[in-house]
């Protein structure tokens, strides 16, 4: 057996065959319902909607067949889309070209085959509908018109999947696009922490969360001292600088499960649930002693750390999420009025 030859336009028609996605997908019953109508219409054991890849024939629906793909060197449809119309073989132990087919010849004994395009709109052949037997015979006319007429109808199909493929694809870079929205809605454009509106949306929850559960969790807020000077001294860009390493420093001191915001300028929140006061605090002195040790260069070549004055309070499920922010802020400004990098639990 030799392997039939390509079409001439085979890399563009590979192309057409590609941007559906059809190949190797499992089957469905919108074709399956093709095949039985060819195999009943056309009174033969055997049909099969097929694919001619590059080196395969891929069958997305067969009856009587048994296997979803062969090679191409035993391909009689292969030989089909080389030309057009509908390729009718009476009797394939008569035609030079199959004679010798190990599917011909075979225990198969495949003796009849017929064959409709399935072609694209601008004349790519991509494979047929076929109908076979294990006898000589042949179809009558309208067999042969009702055959190409569910060719058809699976190019058809063939286009929706195509549509239906973009579709979901469309959706879900939407989905996409909207979830990074959502990301970008809820997050510190500088620090990469979660902002203001987010960290709101948090404690609401934790508040909720106790009140059906009990329990208490600390919250957080801190302050950087004398934030205002490193601007003037060292430049904004340092600023900046100092508040990604502090939030940095935030995310290594504390655990994975609380939740860090930056909640504007150079304040920043951290929610510690099911935390207790003593816990609260020394996570804070950890924060110190990680500011101490962590120097940050400006402009100019002279480095500085920072400090922060931190308040902490505990909550349950009672007060709302106004009175828990109130009672931190007082907290902090009783921490600030003790001098730089103080903590205070309220």
């Amino acid at each position: 057996m030799s392997r039939p030859p390509s079409p001439e336009n085979e890399f563009e028609r590979l192309a057409a065959l590609y941007r559906f996605g059809i190949l190797d997908t499992p089957r469905e019953a919108a074709f399956d319902a093709l095949t039985r109508i060819a195999a009943h219409i056309c009174e033969v054991p055997i049909a099969v909607i097929n694919f001619i890849d590059r080196d395969r024939q891929w069958f997305k629906s067969e009856i009587g067949l048994g296997t979803r793909e062969t090679p191409l060197d035993v391909s009689i449809c292969a030989h089909a889309i080389l030309q057009p119309g509908l390729f009718v073989v009476p009797d394939t132990l008569e035609d030079p070209r199959f004679a010798h087919n190990p599917l011909v010849a075979g225990e198969s004994g495949l003796r009849f085959y017929a064959g409709a395009l399935l072609e694209t709109d601008d004349g790519y052949p991509l494979g047929t509908l076929c109908v076979l037997d294990h006898q000589p015979r042949t179809l009558t006319p309208e067999q042969g018109e009702i055959l190409e007429a569910l060719a058809a109808q699976v190019m058809l199909l063939l286009r929706l999947y195509e549509h239906n493929a973009k579709q979901a694809e469309m959706l879900a870079e939407l989905d996409m696009a909207r979830h990074e929205m959502a990301l970008l809605a809820a997050t510190d454009s500088l620090t990469g922490l979660a902002n203001r509106r987010a960290f709101t949306g948090r404690l609401d929850q934790e508040i909720a969360r106790l009140a059906r559960s009990g329990g208490a969790s600390c919250l957080l807020m801190a302050d950087l001292d004398d934030f205002k000077p490193i601007n003037d001294r060292h430049g904004h860009q340092a600023g900046d600088h100092a508040l990604t390493v502090f939030a940095t420093l935030c995310t290594d001191v504390f655990r994975e499960s609380d939740f860090i915001a930056r909640w504007g300028g150079d304040e920043f929140m951290v929610l510690l649930p099911d935390t207790d006061k003593q816990a609260a605090l020394t996570g804070a002195e950890r924060l110190h002693a990680a500011l101490a040790n962590t120097p940050i260069t400006g402009e100019d070549p002279v480095s500085f750390t920072l400090g922060a004055s931190i308040g902490i309070v505990e909550f349950d499920g009672s007060p709302d999420a106004d009175t828990v922010l109130q009672a931190v802020d007082e907290t902090l400004y009783a921490a600030k009025n003790g001098g730089p990098g103080q903590s205070v639990v309220g």
